[in-house]
Formats: structure tokens, sequence, C-alpha cells
């Protein structure tokens, strides 16, 4: 039997593509097949080739989505993952993918979600809110930031974090359990 077939689109240190690769509960069932990236020098790209992932360079500095979509068709992608990518991806491509491209969002949506709520700032509003629960969320990517149908969410509790780094940290290992947990339940109703 085949693998089920993904793409995981980042900008920088590529944590979750890391906990993605790395998860047992993937091993068998899935393969990461392209890593997309913005940012031509971005250190996941590293992990991706130690790996033997072929990598992609999409926007100014490499294919336009268009190129980018027809080449992971023509791969077989049945989903395209979006952990740590921070380009707004063409409502073109979106509709390409409709149902089949999933993103991770550092807060319990639709809280703190939307235009420039991404990485740091998500923390940053969550610690001066003063919430004592936060936590990652999965959800299907439609043409508006962060509006996708919920797929999962795991709400921690972050009232002994002092900083918005510290909820960052606290969410970011969540991040790395519930993403792949995802993918395996989604490739198990695919295949």
């Amino acid at each position: 039997m085949s693998k089920f077939r993904l793409a995981v689109f980042v900008s920088g240190r590529g944590s979750n593509l890391r906990a993605i690769v790395e998860s047992g509960k993937l091993t068998d069932l899935a393969e990461t097949v392209y890593v997309v990236s913005d940012k031509p020098d971005c250190m996941a790209f590293e992990f991706a080739r130690s790996e033997g992932i072929q990598t992609v360079v999409v926007g100014k500095h490499g294919l336009s989505f268009d190129e980018a979509a027809a080449l992971l068709e023509g791969a077989g992608v049945q989903l395209i993952v979006l952990a740590g990518f921070l380009q707004l991806v063409p409502k073109t491509f979106v509709e390409r993918f409709e149902g089949k491209m999933i993103n991770i969002h550092p807060a319990l949506l639709p809280k703190y979600g939307g235009k420039g709520m991404y990485g740091h700032f998500v923390h940053e509003a969550v610690f001066a809110a003063g919430d004592k629960v936060s936590g990652p969320t999965v959800h299907y990517v439609n043409s508006e930031y962060d509006k996708g149908e919920i797929i999962a969410q795991s709400p921690v509790d972050i009232s002994a974090a002092t900083s918005p780094d510290e909820i960052a940290a606290i969410v970011l290992r969540e991040e790395h359990g519930l993403l792949p947990e995802v993918i395996a339940k989604i490739a198990k109703c695919e295949m």
C-alpha cells in the first residue's frame, strides 16, 4: 500500500515539519514528498534535505503558486500542511486544493485569529489578555485568514507562563503532538 502524500509549507525553522517527519503515528502511513517555502534560505530546508525530501521555493524568489500547484498535483500530493508558512496563499491556490489544505494556528480559534495574528503576535495578545488557557488549532484553509472549518484543538494550561515566549513554548510542544495526530486521522479517512 502506498503512503499518503504530503507537502509541508514552512517559512522558518520547521519544528512542526520535523514533528511530522519524525512522528511514529505517521511512519507507515504518510510521507512528506515536498517542503515548500517562500524563503530560499529557511532553516527547514536543511532538515528536509537531510531527510531526502525535495524542496521548492514559491513567490518572488521561486515558482509561482500556479506552477507549484501543478508540481504538487503531478507528484500526487494528497494534503498540503501549512506549518508556520507566513505568506498569504493566493485564493486561486486555496480553491485548487479546497478540502486538501490544513493550517496549524497557535491559538484557540476563533480567538486571536485573522490578518496579522501569527507567531509571536498571537502569544503577545494572549499574554496581554491574561488568558489562562491557550493551545493550537488545526483547521482547513479557506480564502479568509483562520476562518476555515476547525478540525481539532488542544487546550493547555498557560496560567504559570510569565511571558509571551513561555506561552509560545508551551503551545509549540502541543502543536508537535496535535498536527501529526490530525494528519494521521485525515490519511486514514482518505486511504
